[in-house]
């Protein structure tokens, strides 16, 4: 029987065409996505589900997708679909991360000159029977600094324009390498100094929990007087209460918004400020684009349904049918391991190196490598997959390195993963054991044994008596519930290190008791 795809939002026929041309039965619905019910009532048809914007793919929904094999998402962004909730299910969410970068790009850039030149508000004026000539004066952008914040696929076309442009570009992305930054020709910086430096900022990273609300009061304080921002990424990067009171006290020269906190915004804090261009969410709006992301989905999840073919999946490292049993714990071992040391790196990122040793040595360490790059860069940019994981690391300079050995220790397979940073090198390894469990066995050379739950703090301490008391009380106390406690240490009275696996994340004020308590090195909160 043939494979059901259900298009449930509007895609390019040529979406349709190609399902159909594959052998595929196709059910074209695109304004089915604004019908949850409707939805919900025949999605238990259907093996896969095209979506774009409009479709919320809720936990709900997926209760009733008994026979759903994969999401395919014609865009980037795939804030509508319950990711964690699909991967439960065995769903397979898929996007199409690079069909609409330079529509997106070239979107910003016109923004920056609409707001520099005052464009939308003059043509009002004038096609009102005015002529202000003196009202709308404008700003050269020759000359000046554009600050970019994320330089990833979007961010270094935009970088590229400003530098056509004339403009003097400066970067803040934490996984942007000064070798890259020298290839694309801008100057890599902290944020701070961005701040303080352009007189255009855009931004163009994904919505994280370090990103949320990256321009705020405090940054504004910061930037210069008469600073242009532009957001053509994500709503919820900027405080929009704080823009709007920066941009009617002229602090703010002007800002062109694209994505909102809320959308569709129908009504916004924003709207009526000064010298404010906003357009309804229009950075992948073009026809091109549209054509692309859709001939690209379809591809792509007729691949799956017909052959197991795995590509661009956010939930699923590429992994053919027949390696499948044997590499999957592995793959998920090597996302931990990738992910574990991410969530512990603070500056930019140098390189990479993964040693495999054993029988893992023997296997397809691409597929493993990509997945622990994917949760290595996951905690900054929530859109890498393994796919595209290897060409994010590209772009950014950052050297990886694969290293194959024998069987040297007690363990049958190993794989230890290096973050070489401007600062320092951290490693992280971990192996399988015949229960198909992976397990972390060594943190910064240090050996230990700990299976990975959802949620564990990782505390770094001088090794003295009493503290692993202190520790616990101190959880006990704020009605912290510890499943398992995971200790190790490099030598008597040395550097030794907590994994400590609790039930429910904790709140900032637990993290800051722990971190008083004497001894402590370091605290942080890991999620998996």
């Amino acid at each position: 029987m043939a494979p059901k795809v259900l298009i449930s939002d509007k895609l390019s026929p040529t979406a349709v065409d190609i399902f159909r041309n594959r052998g595929i039965e196709v059910t074209y619905e695109p304004d089915l996505g604004k019908d949850k019910d409707k939805l919900a009532e025949m999605i238990g048809d259907f093996d896969g589900l095209a979506i774009r914007s409009a479709t919320k793919v809720t936990d709900k929904l997926l209760e009733k997708a008994g026979n759903l094999k994969v999401i395919g998402r014609a865009g980037i962004g795939v804030d509508n679909v319950d990711v964690p909730t699909a991967t439960k299910k065995g769903v397979i969410v898929m996007n199409t991360p690079f069909g609409n970068s330079i529509t997106t790009a070239e979107h910003a850039i016109a923004m920056m000159f609409s707001v520099a030149r005052q464009i939308p508000a003059a043509d009002v004026s004038t096609q009102a029977g005015k002529w202000e000539k003196n009202k709308f004066m404008g700003a050269e952008i020759t000359g000046k600094t554009l600050g970019v914040i994320g330089c990833g696929n979007i961010g270094s076309i935009v970088a590229a324009r400003g530098i056509g442009l004339s403009m003097r570009v400066i970067a803040f992305d934490p996984f942007l390498s000064v070798d890259r930054a020298l290839e694309l020709g801008v100057e890599k910086v902290e944020l701070d100094e961005l701040f303080r430096r352009a007189d255009v900022l855009t931004m163009h990273t994904p919505l994280t929990d370090k990103t949320r609300n990256i321009v705020d009061a405090a940054a504004i304080e910061k930037m210069k007087d008469g600073v242009i921002i532009i957001n053509c990424a994500r709503g919820g990067l900027i405080v929009e209460e704080d823009l709007r009171a920066a941009l009617d006290s002229g602090k703010v020269g002007g800002a062109g918004i694209d994505v909102f906190s809320e959308e569709p915004a129908k009504e916004n804090v924003l709207f009526g400020a000064p010298n404010l261009v906003c357009t309804p969410h229009l950075g992948a709006a073009t026809s091109e684009a549209q054509e692309n992301v859709a001939l690209q989905v379809a591809e792509q999840m007729s691949d799956y349904l017909l052959t197991g073919a795995v590509t661009n999946a956010l939930n699923m490292p590429s992994i053919s049918a027949e390696e499948a049993p044997r590499l999957t714990p592995f793959a998920k071992l090597a996302e931990q391991l990738g992910s574990f040391a991410g969530q512990l790196t603070e500056t930019g990122l140098k390189g990479v190196r993964v040693e495999y040793e054993g029988d893992v040595a023997e296997m397809n360490i691409r597929a493993l490598t990509s997945a622990a790059l994917t949760g290595l860069m996951r905690p900054l940019l929530q859109d890498v997959n393994a796919v595209s994981a290897p060409a994010i690391a590209r772009e950014r300079g950052i050297a990886v390195e694969e290293v194959r050995r024998e069987q040297r220790g007690a363990y049958e397979n190993y794989i230890r993963l290096t973050v070489i940073t401007e600062r320092q090198e951290r490693s992280v390894a971990g192996t399988v054991f015949t229960d198909g469990k992976p397990r972390v066995i060594q943190v910064k050379g240090i050996n230990m044994e700990a299976e990975l739950g959802d949620h564990m703090l990782y505390v770094t301490n001088e090794d003295k008596p009493g503290f692993i008391g202190k520790l616990g009380t101190t959880l006990g106390e704020a009605g912290v519930n510890i499943a398992t406690f995971n200790l190790g240490r490099d030598a008597r009275g040395g550097e030794a290190i907590c994994l400590v696996e609790i039930d429910e994340p904790v709140s900032p004020d637990v993290l800051n008791a722990v971190n008083a308590l004497p001894l402590v090195t370091q605290v942080k909160l890991l999620s998996f």
